[in-house]
Protein backbone atom coordinates (compact mmCIF):
# COMPACT_ATOMS: atom_id res chain seq x y z
CA UNK A 1 0.00 0.00 0.00
CA UNK A 2 1.37 3.39 -0.97
CA UNK A 3 1.71 6.13 1.63
CA UNK A 4 -1.09 8.69 1.83
CA UNK A 5 0.91 11.15 3.94
CA UNK A 6 1.10 14.71 2.66
CA UNK A 7 4.88 14.51 2.32
CA UNK A 8 4.54 11.47 0.06
CA UNK A 9 1.74 12.72 -2.21
CA UNK A 10 1.01 15.52 -4.64
CA UNK A 11 -2.11 17.67 -4.46
CA UNK A 12 -3.56 15.76 -7.41
CA UNK A 13 -2.93 12.44 -5.69
CA UNK A 14 -4.60 13.70 -2.50
CA UNK A 15 -7.63 14.85 -4.52
CA UNK A 16 -7.79 11.38 -6.04
CA UNK A 17 -7.50 9.70 -2.61
CA UNK A 18 -10.40 11.76 -1.26
CA UNK A 19 -12.45 11.24 -4.43
CA UNK A 20 -12.00 7.47 -4.32
CA UNK A 21 -12.77 7.33 -0.60
CA UNK A 22 -15.96 9.38 -0.83
CA UNK A 23 -17.16 8.14 -4.19
CA UNK A 24 -18.78 11.05 -6.01
CA UNK A 25 -16.49 14.01 -5.28
CA UNK A 26 -18.70 16.48 -7.14
CA UNK A 27 -21.41 15.80 -4.58
CA UNK A 28 -23.82 17.70 -6.79
CA UNK A 29 -25.92 14.75 -7.82
CA UNK A 30 -27.94 14.59 -4.61
CA UNK A 31 -26.21 17.12 -2.35
CA UNK A 32 -25.08 14.34 -0.03
CA UNK A 33 -21.34 14.91 0.20
CA UNK A 34 -20.32 18.60 -0.08
CA UNK A 35 -19.78 18.84 3.68
CA UNK A 36 -17.62 15.73 3.70
CA UNK A 37 -15.55 16.99 0.80
CA UNK A 38 -15.11 20.35 2.54
CA UNK A 39 -14.00 18.53 5.69
CA UNK A 40 -11.05 17.02 3.78
CA UNK A 41 -10.01 20.21 1.99
CA UNK A 42 -7.14 20.83 4.47
CA UNK A 43 -5.73 17.42 3.53
CA UNK A 44 -6.01 18.17 -0.18
CA UNK A 45 -4.33 21.55 0.41
CA UNK A 46 -1.52 19.87 2.37
CA UNK A 47 -2.34 21.53 5.70
CA UNK A 48 -3.48 18.54 7.79
CA UNK A 49 -3.02 14.79 7.59
CA UNK A 50 -6.09 12.58 7.23
CA UNK A 51 -5.61 11.18 10.72
CA UNK A 52 -5.75 14.72 12.17
CA UNK A 53 -8.97 15.56 10.35
CA UNK A 54 -10.60 12.28 11.35
CA UNK A 55 -9.53 12.71 15.00
CA UNK A 56 -10.97 16.24 15.08
CA UNK A 57 -14.24 14.98 13.62
CA UNK A 58 -14.51 12.17 16.16
CA UNK A 59 -13.74 14.58 19.00
CA UNK A 60 -16.61 16.86 17.96
CA UNK A 61 -19.09 14.08 17.27
CA UNK A 62 -21.80 13.63 19.83
CA UNK A 63 -24.55 11.12 19.78
CA UNK A 64 -28.15 11.89 20.60
CA UNK A 65 -28.43 8.55 22.39
CA UNK A 66 -28.09 8.47 26.13
CA UNK A 67 -26.49 5.60 27.99
CA UNK A 68 -27.77 3.77 31.03
CA UNK A 69 -27.62 5.48 34.39
CA UNK A 70 -24.93 4.26 36.72
CA UNK A 71 -26.59 2.85 39.81
CA UNK A 72 -23.66 1.47 41.78
CA UNK A 73 -22.64 -2.04 42.62
CA UNK A 74 -25.21 -2.69 45.37
CA UNK A 75 -22.55 -3.36 47.99
CA UNK A 76 -22.91 0.00 49.75
CA UNK A 77 -25.92 1.25 51.62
Amino acid sequence: MASILIQDTTREEREQIVAESIGNISGLCDACSPGIIEMYQDYIDGKKELREINAEFRARYTSGATGPERSGCGMTE
